[in-house]
């Protein structure tokens, strides 16, 4: 990233300090706001994890420094007039002090697809005794690309009997699958979507 800290115009805050928008990047959720000094955003640069300078206390604090919830950089925007940063981050565990995901109290089903992308993640990792995803991994490709074509066949049957609620349902059961199938391939979400893109282009 060759963003420097001088890049940014920080006239418009009168403090020197740059507004910093955190958010999951993953489920794209809004986690929290934040301000950084230059040596808060070197150390941000230079070690991967997300540092602010407290205003309040007047001094640098790495986030997750006394709860171990970081927040691992995955990519850095500027945004258009250069005086404010968006952080695209990996949270590893809850982001406010009270505890919850996030500082605002948007919806917690907001995103809810991305997350369950990431909830398969972690269960790819970890694959714990008991889970059903476990056992689909533990399966392989067939079977899981099995179950993506019988799901398919049952929301396209509730399709053309022109039943909506058993047809989201059905849905439901697709979409997961798929999600799963994707996780085994190496694929996430957003590679579908860039080549979506690259196709509407």
């Amino acid at each position: 990233m060759n963003m420097q800290f001088e890049d940014f115009n920080l006239s418009k805050t009168g403090d020197g300090l740059l507004p910093v928008i955190v958010q999951d990047a993953d489920t794209l959720r809004v986690l929290m706001l934040g301000y950084m000094n230059k040596e808060a955003f070197d150390k941000t640069v230079a070690e991967g994890r997300v540092s602010f300078f407290s205003r309040t206390r007047q001094r640098l604090w790495t986030k997750g420094e006394t709860s171990g919830n970081w927040l691992a950089v995955r990519e850095m925007y500027a945004d258009c007039d250069s005086d404010t940063l968006l952080i695209k981050a990996e949270p590893a565990g809850p982001v406010c002090h009270r505890g919850t995901t996030a500082c605002f109290d948007t919806p917690e089903d907001e995103g809810f697809v991305r997350a369950l992308q990431k909830l398969i993640r972690n269960r790819h990792s970890e694959m714990p005794d008991g889970s059903y995803t476990t056992r689909l991994f533990i399966k392989g490709p067939k079977a899981i690309a099995k179950k993506v074509g019988e799901e398919a066949s049952e929301a396209i049957i509730e399709a053309v009997d022109g039943n909506r609620r058993r047809f989201v349902y059905e849905s439901a059961d697709l979409l997961y699958h798929y999600l799963v199938l994707l996780e085994y391939l190496g694929c996430r979400l957003e590679d579908i979507e860039k080549e979506l893109s690259l196709r509407h282009r």
